[in-house]
């Protein structure tokens, strides 16, 4: 039987910065669905990669004496290792720089020439250099004729484009949001783009001035693709293969908000132009685009003047002081998912660390192995009728972490899914007391029940946390005997839904004792 796909892309990130916290964050969710789908027994495909043909990669390079090339090579270099680093299982890291996107994008572009969807005609407006972006006149009266996002003042440019026929797609567009209503995500998002998209214009595709890099427009040497376009395309040219276009369409684009309008509207609208050329009718429109918010730092947004960048430096930090998963449970659990900026606070992530992972996940683990070795050695004893009350929690904690992850309410997949689960457990116990009903030895069958629960619905919650702390939950399945779910993972057969069933840890079954998974972490003093 077929399986069921599943595609997730990051943006391809900008080569002319170091890695920092907003693509650490993006790449981060995008590894969780994909682990979370993986262990679905999914066919998974995840796509990061590093956009490489912008002006300002020239002129830094120059700078330092390098070409191009050169200075891409390094930077993208630093993503990779930055992201191999923090254990990301991304299937592809594309570059738009090589040549495999490359000729893709001029056999599209050729493709919409042919089509009449790109023409050549004369652009006569605003220009944001620092962005690299046309402006339309609207948008910088808006903001006094200066750049939204670094305050410079906008140029006045006249020269020869090539165009998209934006306006040609508007209804269509308006058509499919409303057919789709998550096509676009947060609602917010969707809407703030739909009232847009009913006055677009044609824009520009392509600009002058970029000798020897960048993508040349098929047939016009003196026009090079405008690098959002390019950058655009790299969603699909790297599953335009035979082996890979049965992942096409992507299931959700993951972005943040500054770059909703290329992805949920030009992408969309090329998608469905290039889809009426001849040998395009495969492609389909992207099933979701989701724009997170952006991150803060101590309750100020970042800046270079400021010095408070979560960077490579700080990150590091985080990962050696408290470990990658702590890292991975504060941008999933307390990250910018919705339309509200999130905080990466110090006290606030120490608080999530010790609350979430020590006190309640870590500390639940132990608590029960302990029990477990000191009145049975370890080993789970015969089953005795017992409430069921853990059972019922697994299914419902199960089902609502499967609903709310789909949608991508990650917050609500963790804190009424798995972590409610352990949270069930701890007041069980606190319910039974079998450390009380331990000191009769004729309650000792009553003690291996509720002990038993215990361990199982610990299994049941460490399968849904899994995908967000991958490190740990493989060492409590060591100490489970279950680790046989790390090697059908690894070899494509993720079986989540049965695993999650009732019933996985047997009478006989020994589990082992060890250090606590998450130690409370104690501020040093002075």
């Amino acid at each position: 039987m077929t399986k069921p796909t599943f595609y997730v892309t990051t943006p391809i990130y900008y080569v002319n910065d170091r890695p920092h916290i907003g693509h650490v964050y993006t790449t981060t969710i995008a590894d969780v669905l994909a682990r979370y789908h993986r262990m679905r027994g999914d066919d998974v495909f995840f796509l990061t990669g590093t956009d490489e043909h912008a002006a300002k990669v020239v002129d830094a390079a120059a700078e330092r004496d390098l070409t191009p090339q050169q200075w891409a090579d390094r930077n993208a270099e630093a993503f990779e290792t930055t992201f191999r680093r923090l254990g990301m299982t991304h299937d592809d890291f594309i570059r738009t720089s090589q040549d495999r996107h490359k000729q893709k994008v001029s056999e599209y572009v050729t493709a919409l020439l042919n089509s009449g969807d790109v023409y050549e005609g004369t652009y006569e407006g605003w220009y944001d250099a620092g962005e690299e972006e046309y402006v339309p006149e609207n948008k910088a009266k808006e903001n006094d004729f200066k750049s939204a996002i670094s305050g410079k003042p906008l140029v006045r440019k006249t020269e020869k484009n090539y165009f998209f026929r934006l306006s040609a797609y508007r209804q269509q567009l308006i058509d499919h949001f409303n057919a789709n209503p998550t096509f676009v995500q947060p609602d917010a998002r969707r809407n703030e783009i739909l009232n847009r998209i009913a006055e677009a214009e044609d824009v520009p595709i392509s600009r002058t001035g970029m000798e020897g890099w960048g993508i040349k427009v098929p047939g016009d040497d003196s026009q090079t693709i405008y690098v959002w376009i390019d950058a655009l395309f790299n969603y699909l040219t790297t599953v335009d293969t035979p082996e890979r276009r049965h992942y096409w369409p992507a299931d959700v684009h993951l972005i943040a908000k500054d770059i909703l309008w290329f992805h949920a509207a030009i992408w969309p609208a090329v998608l469905l132009a290039l889809s009426k050329c001849e040998g395009y009718d495969w492609v389909a429109l992207p099933r979701q685009i989701y724009a997170h918010s952006w991150w803060i730092a101590e309750g100020r947004k970042m800046s270079k003047s400021l010095g408070n960048f979560i960077d490579l430096e700080k990150i590091d930090y985080y990962v050696e002081t408290f470990g990658l998963d702590a890292l991975r449970w504060f941008l999933t659990r307390y990250g910018p998912m919705g339309t509200t900026d999130a905080d990466f606070a110090h006290d606030a992530f120490v608080e999530a660390y010790n609350q979430d992972l020590a006190n309640t996940f870590g500390n639940s683990t132990s608590r029960v192995t302990k029990m477990l070795h000191k009145y049975f050695d370890g080993t789970l004893p015969e089953d005795v009728a017992f409430d069921d009350v853990l059972k019922e929690a697994a299914e419902k904690t199960t089902a609502s972490y499967h609903e709310n992850i789909n949608q991508l309410r990650l917050a609500d997949a963790l804190g009424n899914g798995p972590l409610a689960l352990v949270q069930e457990i701890d007041a069980f116990i606190e319910r039974t007391a079998p450390f009380k009903l331990a000191k009769q030895e004729e309650k000792l069958p009553e003690v291996g029940a509720i002990l038993g629960r215990c361990a199982e619905a610990l299994r049941i919650a460490s399968l849904n946390l899994a995908p967000v702390l991958p490190n740990q939950v493989a060492e409590l399945w060591q100490r489970f005997n279950s680790q046989s779910y790390a090697a059908e993972i690894e070899t494509g057969g993720g079986d989540l839904d049965n695993w999650t069933s009732w019933g996985g840890l047997m009478p006989g079954d020994t589990l082992a004792q060890g250090d606590p998974l998450y130690p409370r972490y104690q501020p040093p003093k002075g």
